[in-house]
């Protein structure tokens, strides 16, 4: 993906074009196979979309933030891998491309011979980023299971006299019996007794 599309009739374009069509024999050298070649436009997110590209690779002549955050955007529903190439060093734009969601940001590696390494471990990262975003959702929804069947138990100590082990065996019987999770009848007892509050 370009951050738009080469205009061959000045010069900068034709630079442009140039590093487009290294990049591409990169690509094609590592065994990829390109899907497309778009610009960052309003359409973005239907062409994405209708391709499934497993990796997006964008070509800027430089940081292009407002291009990167346009391709994050369009690939929200369906995350992958954003590498962009540059030929612009400046700390400033690789912080806001890391930010947005970018996994790999490569100055001046056009390359053919560099490509498909820095392509692979940008996928192994976002791999990982993923792995890691899905645990720690796992985790954050324990921690919130955990606390309900805790505000649940001291709702029953405190309403019926229980003791912490007599409660959760309360709770613990109860989802047994209705064939469901201690935390979903918690859930469910502690909206009853704010309904009756």
């Amino acid at each position: 993906m370009a951050t738009s599309i080469p205009d061959l009739a000045d010069e900068e374009g034709w630079d442009e074009a140039l590093r487009l069509r290294d990049l591409i024999r990169g690509l094609e050298l590592g065994g990829y196979r390109i899907a497309g070649l778009l610009g960052a436009d309003a359409h973005l997110p239907e062409k994405l979309a209708a391709l499934a590209p497993d990796v997006l690779i964008v070509d800027a002549e430089s940081g292009a933030r407002d291009a990167i955050e346009h391709v994050v955007w369009a690939s929200r529903d369906a995350p992958r891998p954003i590498v962009l190439f540059t030929e612009e060093h400046d700390p400033t734009h690789v912080r806001e491309a890391l930010a947005a969601g970018v996994v790999a940001y490569v100055v001046a590696g056009l390359a053919p011979e560099r490509v498909r390494p820095v392509i692979d471990v940008a996928i192994a990262r976002f791999e990982r980023d993923q792995q890691l975003r899905t645990e720690l959702a796992a985790a954050k929804g324990q921690l919130a299971e955990r606390d309900i069947v805790n505000r649940a138990k001291a709702l029953l100590m405190q309403r019926h006299g229980l003791e912490e082990p007599q409660a959760y065996a309360r709770l613990r019987k109860t989802a047994m019996n209705q064939g469901q999770t201690i935390a979903e009848i918690s859930r469910r007892l502690l909206e009853l007794a704010d309904l009756f509050a």
